[in-house]
């Protein structure tokens, strides 16, 4: 699995806009609000709700720990910019926290899943840090370098793409497969009623962070409307892409791999369709509160502009034709 995960994180780091993290300083304390909120809001609700479960003895360890593991992930790269997209905000902002939050969450992720789970008989510090540098942080590294320094490469990679996507897919749905077939082949103490109380404490967990979100977002941003659509789905998202290959390079020899998976494949697709059914309504909302704040949209004033100049060049179209037959009529 260990060349899937190099594979992932290779096309990864060819694909993240680290040219877009000059474009923080814009808007440091919206970016810096959503990072904050993601890795720690959310990975800390994430942390008490599942050892709540734990100690009411609803959920095993293992299931709980993947709740915790899942809320540690940085958010969503294509999914944020779509959803963030299709309801009306700020797109900009969702390229950057998206990059920006990728690339921390490589160092930042499990940093805070071995700092909240705990340095078990089964994992190996050093070991684990040793084989995140190769597998995760190199591959990102030498990603990176072809982007900067490899017009060719990007450009093979850019003409394949769908191909490269197909690849990648794979690559991730081959990683979940042998995690799910190691923690089979050893026996698990989860049953299919935990299953279905994890789903279900995953939905609890997801639409309360993004409600918290939404309420602090009104909060902190009033005139933005744009921003806060963005920072709704940047706040709560997080990744399968980079978070099913990172959960196997931490927790590799570890039987209970798939179950500390589990959980994120569970939230993954629920936040697309809750997504999903909020953007159209999310759209109107954005348009209503623009028409509200008295905001013009730069797509709308270009074409004022246009329009005006177009109705000026008409207008001043007769006086030309004029002025070219006075001579005509003097003669």
């Amino acid at each position: 699995t260990w060349i899937a995960v190099v594979f992932i994180f290779v096309l990864a780091g060819l694909g993240l806009k680290t040219e877009e993290f000059k474009k923080a300083l814009r808007r440091v304390h919206f970016n810096a609000f959503v990072q904050i909120y993601n890795f720690g809001v959310v990975s800390s609700i994430g942390l008490g709700f599942s050892r709540l479960m734990v100690l009411i003895g609803i959920l095993p360890q293992s299931l709980a720990d993947g709740i915790a593991i899942c809320c540690c992930l940085p958010l969503t790269i294509n999914m944020v910019l779509v959803l963030t997209k299709n309801s009306g905000g700020d797109e900009a902002s969702a390229i950057f926290n998206a990059a920006f939050g990728n690339m921390i969450g490589v160092f930042l992720s499990p940093i805070l899943i071995l700092g909240y789970i705990g340095v078990t008989g089964d994992v190996d510090l050093a070991g684990t840090f040793y084989k995140l540098a190769l597998r995760v942080v190199l591959p990102i590294a030498f990603g990176q370098l072809l982007q900067k320094f490899s017009k060719p490469v990007v450009a093979f990679v850019k003409k394949h793409k769908p191909k490269f996507k197909k690849a990648q897919t794979y690559a991730l749905v081959f990683i979940v497969y042998t995690v799910f077939c190691k923690t089979f082949k050893n026996g698990s103490q989860s049953g299919v009623g935990h299953i279905f109380l994890m789903v279900l404490f995953q939905f609890i967990i997801l639409v309360s962070v993004m409600a918290l979100a939404w309420i602090l977002l009104r909060f902190l941003f009033p005139l933005h409307p744009t921003l806060r659509v963005m920072g709704l789905y940047g706040c709560t998202h997080k990744t399968v892409a980079m978070g099913v290959p990172l959960i196997n390079a931490i927790y590799e020899d570890n039987e209970n791999v798939g179950l500390y998976t589990l959980p994120l494949l569970v939230y993954h697709p629920m936040q697309l369709v809750i997504g999903s059914f909020l953007a159209p309504r999310l759209q109107r909302w954005v348009q209503q509160e623009k028409e509200r704040l008295g905001i013009v949209d730069d797509e709308a004033v270009a074409a004022d502009k246009i329009s005006k100049e177009n109705i000026d060049e008409e207008e001043a179209a007769p006086a030309i034709i004029e002025k070219e037959e006075e001579p005509k009529g003097a003669s």
